[in-house]
């Protein structure tokens, strides 16, 4: 896993939301052998730090080669993430293409969004 970076929350006083969307997700169907190709959405309200993007898009490609069912590299970055930034609340989707007829959207969250 590549280290993700974070930096200091510029507002923490304030609850806000970031959405970083990355079109270019892929990693590797461990039935099959086949790339799974991925746009991938984190959604988060920021507690005193912010994920920093470089690391984010380096964190993102160390998936390329990595056997992974959709399910599970959802929920990893959910987990990875969040801990890397310990959000007030975060949401991870997974929308995976077209592979045998069938598209598959995962979404994955850390709990009830504050309103």
């Amino acid at each position: 896993m590549h280290e993700i970076e974070v930096f200091p929350n510029p507002a923490p006083h304030r609850d806000f939301t970031i959405l970083h969307t990355c079109p270019e997700f892929t990693s590797v169907c461990p039935k099959t052998g086949q790339p799974d190709f991925a746009t991938i959405d984190l959604e988060y309200i920021p507690d005193q730090t912010c994920i920093e993007l470089k690391s984010l898009k380096l964190y993102y490609y160390s998936f390329r080669n990595e056997g992974i069912y959709y399910e599970a590299v959802t929920n990893r970055l959910l987990d990875e993430l969040a801990a890397a930034c310990s959000p007030r609340w975060m949401r991870v989707t997974g929308k995976f293409n077209v592979r045998g007829g069938i598209g598959s959207v995962i979404v994955v969250e850390t709990g009830p969004k504050p309103s």
